[in-house]
């Protein structure tokens, strides 16, 4: 029972427990509306290089805006930005519905509107991060409010992408879109419902002053650095091949929407199964390792999946990509959030979402129109070596991020000076 407490103990504030809840129901329509519209690409287009370039279009924005994001949400009140943000969603999404059972949809205007939701999920996701701190009081709590964090996405992720097939099965993408755009009103009620204590942004720099200011912050820390890099190699190389799923279930495993629900599923169950391991952490010891560690999993499961002959067997190594995915997030955003300073988190988390974000869009395009000339199954494998390499790489350099990390959570108090235990 005292396990299973401590494994939640994120919930004893009130704030973080109606935060849970809005994002929980809002990333559930968010993963339906992600599923949908990657079938719905390829069904209207019958193009891998096109469902690339639609993920292109969504995920640049946060190349361009993240940045600025950052700036924003370190100068204003986060809470506003976030429903700002998420009002502009909500009406792309019921855009997005009208215009499916309209039957008017055509790729540019999935490229447009993919273009706004992305713009929007720049400044959301960057404010987002950077609010978890402001609703749990206590920081030794911090890493268990990232972890349930995750926990939550992955559930979505994992009943989302599942449910959205036997919906697009029956009655259409269009439905997807609207059930996304109602989810919506949770997570606004929950930010509006929420007793944050009023915060004095006061601002002395131009903003890109404050911006060569968080550069030159993350790079001159080893841990930030580290991370940010490692994050960019892996979006670019791994991540992006993830949007050749719709094609590998329909061209390799014969399948149909429901195939590819199963496919995204799975991914969001092995993601599940990590967060909830993250959540019973109850140290920040080991982080780093398990971040090296994960990437090597993620990498090596992917690698796997390209050779899979049937739905079971790519569900089954798709555990382990979801999982490697998520330990790794969940251990660099933990490693973030600690040791980023509180008047420059908002910066530090916008060049940490970059550096996923921005890289993601060209891995995506880059993927898709690899495998028009090599054949999804290369690509997938060439991703998954990659990746793996990557997190090898990491691992000689782990005691100096280790010494980097003890020194920092010396000096913030989160462990004591006269501990002999080395962060790892």
């Amino acid at each position: 029972m005292n396990r299973l407490k401590s494994a939640f103990r994120a919930f004893k504030y009130r704030n973080y427990r109606l935060f849970f809840t809005g994002q929980g129901l809002s990333a559930l329509g968010g993963m339906m509306q992600q599923m949908a519209q990657s079938w719905l690409v390829y069904r209207i287009t019958d193009s891998p290089l096109m469902l690339g370039i639609v993920a292109f279009a969504g995920q640049v924005p946060s190349f361009l805006l993240t940045p600025a994001a950052g700036i924003i949400s370190d100068r204003h009140d986060k809470r506003k930005i976030i429903l700002l943000a998420d009002i502009a969603q909500m009406a792309a999404a019921f855009v997005f519905a009208a215009l499916v059972f309209a039957d008017l949809i055509m790729p540019w205007h999935i490229i447009v509107l993919s273009v706004i939701t992305g713009s929007a999920g720049a400044f959301e996701m960057t404010t987002r991060h950077s609010f978890v701190p402001q609703m749990v009081e206590d920081k030794n709590d911090l890493g268990n409010a990232i972890a349930l964090n995750s926990v939550m996405f992955n559930m979505a992720r994992l009943i989302g992408p599942a449910l959205a097939g036997v919906v697009v099965a029956v009655s259409g993408e269009g439905i997807c879109f609207l059930i996304n755009g109602v989810s919506f009103v949770a997570v606004i009620a929950a930010l509006l419902m929420m007793k944050i204590k009023e915060h004095v942004y006061t601002v002395h720099k131009s903003p890109f002053n404050e911006l060569k200011e968080g550069f030159k912050y993350v790079f001159e820390s080893v841990p930030l650095k580290s991370i940010i890099m490692l994050m960019a190699f892996v979006s670019f190389a791994g991540s992006g091949v993830t949007i050749l799923l719709p094609v590998f279930a329909r061209d390799i495993l014969h399948g149909d929407s429901m195939t590819y629900g199963f496919l995204t599923g799975a991914v969001g169950l092995g993601a599940l199964t990590g967060a909830l391991g993250m959540a019973a952490k109850k140290t920040l010891k080991g982080l780093s390792a398990l971040m090296a560690s994960a990437v090597i999993i993620f990498g090596a499961g992917l690698f796997l999946v390209s050779f899979a002959g049937n739905l079971y067997m790519a569900m089954a190594l798709l555990l382990f990509v979801g999982a490697g995915t998520m330990l790794h997030m969940a251990s660099s955003n933990t490693i973030i959030q600690t040791v980023a300073d509180d008047d420059k988190r908002g910066r530090v988390i916008s060049f940490y979402i970059l550096s996923f974000s921005g890289f993601l869009p060209l891995g995506s395009l880059v993927s898709g129109w690899l495998a028009k000339i090599f054949g999804v199954r290369h690509v997938i494998a060439a991703g998954g070596v990659l990746t793996a390499l990557a997190g090898v790489i990491l691992l000689f350099f782990l005691r100096k991020i280790r010494r980097s990390l003890r020194s920092v959570y010396i000096k913030k108090g989160i462990i004591p000076s006269e501990t002999v235990v080395e962060i790892k």
